[in-house]
């Protein structure tokens, strides 16, 4: 049992490393990020949009 919880808390790492790296990689190329990226961060993306760069 606790060998499948510790790999379910390691695939969440990774799935969360990856929705937030594929988000900064949009960002930094100037393209608007995925919806599903940023939900799965617990970001709102309408909010997330409204943010302007300086």
């Amino acid at each position: 049992m606790f060998t499948r919880q510790r790999t379910s808390k390691l695939g969440e790492l990774f799935m969360f490393l990856g929705n937030a790296i594929a988000a900064a990689s949009a960002v930094s190329h100037g393209r608007q990020t995925y919806a599903g990226n940023l939900h799965r961060l617990g970001l709102d993306a309408d909010e997330f949009r409204r943010i302007n760069r300086f």
